[in-house]
Order: C-alpha cells, then structure tokens, then sequence
C-alpha cells in the first residue's frame, strides 16, 4: 500500500517520472540489470532482507543513480551506514505528504537536503553506532535467527556473526536478546 501511495504522489506531482516497482532485494537487482535508472528510492525492509545487503552492489555496479531511503526506521539508526556508502537522502514515512512531495523534489532535482528528523531521539539512538555489517545482522537477530542462520543468509562465517553479535550487544550496552529486542521495540529498529 505504501508504495503504491508513493507512486500516486510521483504521478500527481511530478508527471514527467517514469516509474518501474520491486519489492525484494533479488527483484530490485534483476530490474536494474535490465534498465538504467537515474534515481532509486528504496526501502529500509524488503521481503528477502534489508537494503544494506544489496546496496554495496548498488552503488558500485551503478554509481551515477541517486539514492533515497524510504523508510518506517529511524533515520538516527542508519545514518552512519548510509553515509558510507554515499546515501544523503532519507525520507521517513511517517511525514506529512507536503514535507514527503518537498523532499522527493528536492531528491528529484538534484539539491542539497538537509535531514529531517522526526524523532527527537535520534541523536541519542544507541544503534546509530552500528556498521552496516552490524545492522544488516541485528535485522536477522531481531526475526529470532540464530548466527549460523544468519551467516547462511548473508553468506559470511560463523566467525564473523558471532563477532558483530558480541559488537551490537556492546555498542548498544545490551547483554542478551532480549534487552536488545527491548531496546530495540523502543527505538523502532527492526
């Protein structure tokens, strides 16, 4: 439903986009292999996992697209992660349609965006330290995935989930599961 919103706001307010959808991570790749797109909005959350998995293959393989996070996650949270690989446009769905048409506007044209923050918590969010690496595990220790699941899924060694896992519970000063879960449904993370 949110996407098909998203592309309403697209074909009322800017009638000269042309607009193709996906809604997986593999379906995001395969469109792309097939066409040339100047500007990406994806969102934080696609059914076969998170956009922080296929965005290193993104910007490398496309690195004239500009990219847009649309997402129900607290901008705070990935921040950093973004940055690194060169993403500055993060809109929350949470917006009000006029600040969502300024900014995918904004996006559009090419401007320079300030971040809207809508939680005044962000700058305190305790999963804003995390790598990409790190949140793209935690999104697989927050479904209730055990490491070797999650190494399976991302195709990384035990090894390395064991040590992110000891990582995210350290920076987010956690100590189980279950206190992450918990900081984590009280920062809006998933």
């Amino acid at each position: 439903m949110i996407r098909k919103g998203l592309i309403t706001l697209f074909a009322y307010y800017f009638d000269h986009v042309e607009i193709a959808e996906a809604c997986s991570c593999n379906e995001t790749m395969r469109r792309l292999m097939k066409d040339e797109y100047s500007h990406l909005v994806l969102d934080m959350a696609f059914t076969d996992g998170t956009v922080l998995e296929i965005l290193p293959n993104i910007v490398s393989l496309y690195p004239r697209s500009r990219i847009m996070i649309f997402s129900m996650q607290p901008a705070g949270a990935y921040r950093r992660a973004l940055k690194h690989y060169g993403i500055h446009y993060y809109l929350s769905k949470t917006l009000p349609e006029e600040g969502i048409v300024r900014l995918l506007g904004q996006f559009l044209n090419d401007e320079c965006v300030v971040s809207e923050e809508t939680d005044p918590r962000a700058e305190d969010n305790p999963f804003s330290l995390l790598t990409a690496r790190e949140l793209e595990i935690l999104h697989y220790l927050l479904k209730g995935m055990g490491s070797n699941q999650i190494g399976d899924i991302l195709n990384i060694r035990y090894n390395t989930v064991s040590t992110a896992r000891t990582h995210i519970f350290v920076k987010s000063r956690t100590h189980n599961i279950t206190e992450l879960f918990e900081l984590a449904t009280r920062y809006h993370v998933t």
